[in-house]
């Protein structure tokens, strides 16, 4: 019997495969939670036997944004993405080098095995009024990369959903917007609909208190719902509160698949489809 202090074990396997569309095979490596920490590979070997075939490793700030390039050159089943976390910008603006971190992002967002652009955009949650004016200007500079090499941008959105839509509307949207992770309402999830963004959903759609972000998750057109875990973070019942990796994600596609009325297989393809769109296919 596993318990707290293990890794979860494994749902049953998918009737199709799915892609995961954000998560930080690298942050396991800080051992968070007190496990043995696995190779990049066994994580990825766990998620493919039970249908997650593909990942977006996902860039947060300088170090992992390199480190997401590396493991997208190593493992085929890996794509990248490049940026700054809305909390980092105000890190960086205080110690004097937020420009040149910024410089560097635009460097690595060239390279071939990079696809998306973020995590970027506002979180009012664990930054105060003095950081904000960092995390804008940040914001705002990574949707101008994204349009400049064209590739998709990854937005993060803590607590500030309306300033988030605010700035992706007046500077200028790119082709394609991925709301990682989203939290918003129905309200929101019907303008991001309308400007044709994807929307995200990880293991918190499985909570009990939830309801909220399910009835966004009923206003979200087919064609534009992703699915991730945000590994190791938001890991979905039964087991909440431990660590996640994207082998978990079979019980966020189910409970996606249960609320919306549509067969587990067809999901399957539905989810892999969209995150081609939204990524290109690898």
């Amino acid at each position: 019997m596993s318990t707290a202090t293990d890794w979860p074990h494994p749902p049953l396997p998918l009737e199709g495969t799915v892609i995961d569309s954000h998560t930080h095979l690298d942050v396991h490596d800080r051992n968070l939670h007190g496990l043995e920490i696995p190779d990049p590979r066994e994580l990825l070997d766990r998620a493919r036997s039970v249908g997650v075939d593909r990942v977006v490793q996902v860039g947060c700030d300088l170090e992992s944004s390199e480190w997401a390039i590396g493991a997208a050159r190593k493992y085929s089943e890996v794509i990248a993405t490049v940026g700054l976390h809305p909390n980092e910008a105000p890190r960086r603006a205080t110690a004097g080098d937020l420009d040149s971190a910024l410089a560097r992002i635009a460097e690595l967002a060239t390279d071939p095995a990079v696809r998306g652009i973020g995590e970027t955009g506002l979180d009012y949650f664990r930054t105060d009024e003095s950081g904000r004016e960092a995390q804008h200007r940040s914001f705002r500079w990574h949707i101008d990369l994204a349009r400049e090499v064209n590739k998709t941008l990854v937005i993060h959105d803590r607590d500030s959903h309306a300033d988030v839509l605010s700035v992706l509307i007046d500077q200028g949207a790119p082709a394609k917007v991925v709301f990682h992770c989203f939290s918003g309402d129905a309200t929101m999830a019907r303008v991001c609909a309308e400007n044709g963004w994807y929307m995200s959903f990880a293991g918190v759609v499985t909570f009990k208190n939830a309801e909220s972000l399910r009835e966004a998750l009923d206003q979200v057109p087919n064609q534009l719902l992703l699915v991730e875990t945000d590994a190791p973070y938001l890991t979905p019942t039964p087991n909440r509160g431990r660590v996640n990796a994207s082998y978990l994600m079979p019980y966020t596609v189910r409970a996606i698949a249960e609320r919306r009325g549509i067969p587990e297989l067809e999901m399957c393809t539905m989810l892999s489809d969209n995150a081609i769109n939204a990524f290109g296919n690898w």
